[in-house]
């Protein structure tokens, strides 16, 4: 047994009598003294001794009425091996929503399951399927008609469905949904949020009805545990949400979509920092379960691992969008002449553009024009960014905030530049434009998810005139509005480019495409390619259709891939750059975080003391592993990573071929060096396969 909380654990407790015959077993739930405190502890195993003698261990005070599956403790305890953490941390993932608050006893009253209102869903009749829809379906229906449980751990079943943008992928999703509910199998389907992919959401709830739960965080308390129960207790078979619902207590599995596959919102930032996509897979090969994913720009990874089929064209038979690449070198910052008249064009229609931005905010940075200082976040090495509404400088990472400077604190000048553009001032430049209301800009970022504020600001907190305000129902408000809206122009971060179907949509504009190309990371020009051509999806669905993508580096392959809809063409390259460096499908990667708080100096002293210790430790692991004729990972590191929330922190990372031993031997060399004292105070963090 073991508590709930980040201990080593399992601690063994001895059984009373009234808890005996059935009543308690592997996954029960049980109130447990530990310390002074009663905490909530769950059942791993039993047994009929303990290297403790009888008369020291406690018994526990009581047991709850829902405890989790068998197989989810199971699944646990592999997550924790998978990605070098605890098993109690684990658990806690698998837990009924709100287990702790249940330590008092109180019962949780009854509640009804939330109304989830579609946004957008068009389809209350099974549309006739496509010949390339028919076909994948075809593929599918052996895996999804002759799996059993039995099967578990005897090849897992895993398939990708590779569709361009306006293919039909729901409509697989949906068939291969009731594939497995026909044999009285249940299924899970991960989107990568529900906020901003409302449509499939309503798509599976219109086509099941009460067979569907949907579980994510925005729900109450009371309602996310209604729906658990729901799916506990069988009376839902089907279970819609976003990375957390791979835990949902779905019995008899039969299948798990993952949509949008190659999203990095399938991974977790917390500890374990599990990546729900895998997690997926082997849940699926423990429940003898097909694991469906699907995508128009699929992870490199997947298509290199998986048995793939392709669907090519849009259900409609409408073309994809041409997609025209405007040179900024030389220019001024900002739109394009051509993207300007484009704008113009669609308002003269009455239409409908979307303007992605991947960079929120105002201004990226302040600096004074006298003496160069750059306003920076007190409690991390970087520039904090210009929020106009609220009048604010808010650093991106910890959220601290601070007023908008008048002079500069270094040499009292009160020459403060504003150096770069966020959505926040885009939005309030084209509203500027389109200010008598005729044709309203929308803004959906992470400001608009912690706000509830769609416009710009105009310096004391309000939106500018004739932008769209969402503090009434948030962003699926806000997406309801632009989509119900005659016209108009929304423009975000790369939340503008997931999952949303707009038919009217004919204009789509990437502002600074070429941003994430400078990103340190060798997913870099995935992601930039990506991003262009998933936005590129949202647009001509209904029609005619028509994509300006403003760059500073017209010939980056990652772009001219994108502008052609190639994605075949990008992958190909993109794994034999990775075959080169042995980057993933061909190696693993494994981040090791130091970090030590303090003044700066100190802790960076302890923080790469840490880390080098760590990296000793490592290597004589290795060094000391058994041959197994593979080649030996690699260790690179220690190197300074920026202060983060006042600590100083060092990054190892390690390169293996084989994924488990090396996991193994960082948690080993992580907990030797953790023990000593003089490395207390230092924390420590392994990311396994970092995004």
């Amino acid at each position: 047994m073991t508590s709930a909380r980040a201990l080593r654990g399992p601690f063994d407790y001895r059984l009373p009598e009234e808890l005996r015959g059935g009543v308690v077993d592997v996954g029960s739930m049980l109130v447990v003294p530990f310390g002074r405190r009663n905490v909530l502890g769950v059942v791993v195993g039993m047994a009929d001794s303990s290297e403790v003698a009888a008369e020291k261990l406690l018994a526990p005070l009581r047991a709850l009425e829902l405890g989790v599956p068998v197989e989810m403790v199971a699944l646990a305890e592999w997550i924790a091996a998978e990605y070098c953490s605890t098993v109690a941390r684990a658990l806690a993932l698998v837990l009924p929503p709100g287990a702790a608050g249940r330590l008092s006893g109180r019962k949780r009253r009854a509640t009804a399951p939330p109304q989830h209102l579609p946004v957008g869903s068009r389809c209350p009749e099974p549309p006739q399927l496509s010949a390339e829809q028919q076909d994948v379906l075809a593929w599918l229906e052996g895996d999804l008609l002759d799996r059993h449980a039995a099967d578990a751990h005897e090849g897992a079943s895993q398939r990708l469905v590779r569709g361009v943008t306006g293919s039909g992928k729901t409509e697989i999703y949906l068939r291969a949904a009731e594939m497995a509910l026909a044999q009285g199998r249940g299924a899970i389907v991960l989107v990568p949020e529900i906020a901003l992919t409302p449509q499939i959401v309503g798509r599976f709830c219109e086509r099941f009805g009460d067979t569907v739960a949907v579980l994510h965080s925005r729900l109450r308390p009371a309602q996310r545990y209604a729906e658990w129960r729901r799916l506990r207790e069988g009376s839902a078979r089907v279970c819609v949400g976003p990375r957390s619902a791979v835990f949902a207590p779905v019995s008899d599995l039969g299948l798990i979509v993952v949509d949008e596959e190659h999203d990095s919102s399938y991974k977790h930032e917390g500890d374990p920092r599990y990546d729900a996509r895998d997690v997926a897979a082997e849940r699926c090969a423990r429940s003898g379960a097909v694991l469906l994913l699907g995508s128009a720009t699929p992870r490199p990874e997947s298509v290199q691992r998986l048995p793939a089929r392709a669907l090519r064209s849009r259900v409609d038979g409408r073309p994809l969008p041409a997609v025209e690449v405007l040179d900024m070198r030389g220019l001024t910052p900002g739109l394009h002449p051509l993207t300007g008249q484009a704008l113009a064009e669609v308002r003269a229609a009455r239409g409908k553009a979307i303007v992605l931005l991947n960079r929120r905010g105002w201004s990226n940075f302040l600096s004074c024009g006298s003496c160069g200082q750059v306003w920076s976040c007190p409690h991390c090495d970087v520039a904090l960014v210009l929020h106009r509404a609220g009048a604010r400088l808010t650093c991106h990472h910890c959220g601290h905030r601070e007023a908008v400077p008048v002079r500069c604190e270094a040499c009292s000048s009160t020459a403060v530049a504003r150096h770069g553009a966020g959505t926040e001032r885009v939005a309030h430049d084209l509203a500027r434009v389109f200010g008598d209301g005729d044709f309203p800009v929308f803004r959906l970022d992470a400001d608009v998810l912690g706000a509830g504020r769609a416009g710009g600001g105009d310096g004391r907190g309000g939106p500018p005139a004739g932008t769209a305000d969402a503090a009434e129902g948030g962003v699926g408000a806000l997406l309801r509005r632009f989509e119900a809206a005659e016209c108009g122009v929304l423009i975000g971060t790369q939340m503008v480019a997931k999952g949303h179907d707009f038919p009217d949509v004919s204009l789509g504009v990437v502002l600074d495409a070429d941003a994430t190309l400078r990103f340190p990371d060798f997913r870099a020009e995935e992601r930039t390619f990506a991003l262009i051509a998933q936005l590129a999806g949202r647009v001509g669905r209904g029609g005619h259709g028509r994509v300006l993508v403003q760059t500073i580096a017209p010939e980056a392959r990652a772009i001219v891939h994108a502008s052609t809809h190639d994605s075949d063409g990008f992958i190909a390259g993109e794994l034999e750059r990775r075959r080169a460096l042995r980057y993933p499908p061909f190696s693993h990667l494994i981040r090791i975080t130091c970090s030590a708080p303090g003044e700066p100096d100190s802790a960076q002293e302890q923080a790469r003391g840490a880390a080098h210790a760590v990296r000793q430790s490592l290597l004589e692991l290795l060094a000391a592993a058994k041959d197994d004729g593979q080649e030996r990972p690699l260790v690179l590191g220690p190197a300074d990573l920026f202060r983060l929330r006042d600590r100083e922190r060092q990054v190892l990372v390690v390169k293996a071929g084989e994924r488990r031993a090396a996991v193994a031997a960082v948690g080993e060399a992580v907990a030797l060096v953790a023990g000593k004292r003089e490395h207390t105070g230092v924390n420590f963090s392994v990311d396994v396969d970092p995004q």
